[in-house]
């Protein structure tokens, strides 16, 4: 599957030709640089290695630094490889932009959701509560009830569902239809919701058709 790296700009809403009000999410995506080559020959595979935003080098660390003077470019935030593009066709510092999309086309967005932190179970994991609120439940409302037994097996199984951290984690949405690209300003406009927070990186591929 062929993709680039964006970012995401906030969400909004537009009128579909029938006057329908459908809420969508604005993309910055791209440009990308191609920085590397993977081919069979030499790894087995064949994908191309994009970056995506530029950043200053002296928030980069010399082994980074050193790949990117390789290929006599300036230093860039975010890498990502992909498949899916003609690799032999393509040389290091091609530009990839939302050309690869067309309007209607169905796209896989994946990104890092937001992170709420800790959390009880209610909140977690959708618990209704222990009991209800009366008979003397001033503070087990919220409560995760019982976690096991204490005669056997005297612990607590992995994966027991209790109150922990929530959020932050890779979320993939799939089906996406990209409503409106805009070329001049690398935006695409695809309906519905994203995962993650205003301005954070996101990995938009194409679907196999």
């Amino acid at each position: 599957m062929r993709g680039i790296l964006g970012k995401k700009l906030g969400m909004t809403s537009i009128f579909d030709e029938g006057g329908k009000l459908i809420p969508c999410t604005v993309i910055e995506a791209g440009p990308c640089t191609v920085l590397q080559k993977r081919t069979k020959d030499q790894d087995g595979y064949e994908a191309v290695q994009l970056g995506f935003e530029e950043r200053s080098e002296k928030n980069v660390n010399k082994p980074d630094m050193g790949l990117f003077k390789k290929y006599n470019m300036k230093p860039l935030r975010h890498l990502r490889e992909f498949k899916g593009f003609e690799v032999a066709a393509m040389n290091s510092g091609d530009k990839v932009t939302v050309d690869i999309f067309q309007v209607g086309e169905k796209v896989t967005v994946t990104g890092t959701s937001k992170g709420k932190g800790f959390q009880g179970v209610m909140k977690r994991h959708g618990f209704g509560g222990v009991g209800g609120a009366t008979h003397g439940q001033h503070n087990r409302l919220r409560a995760p009830g019982s976690i096991g037994s204490s005669s056997y097996p005297s612990r607590v199984f992995r994966g027991m569902r209790m109150a922990g951290r929530t959020g932050g984690d890779r979320v993939t949405y799939k089906n996406l239809t990209i409503l409106r690209i805009i070329p001049e300003t690398n935006i695409i406009i695809v309906k519905g919701a994203v995962p993650g927070s205003k301005s954070g990186l996101l990995e938009i591929y194409t679907q196999a058709k």
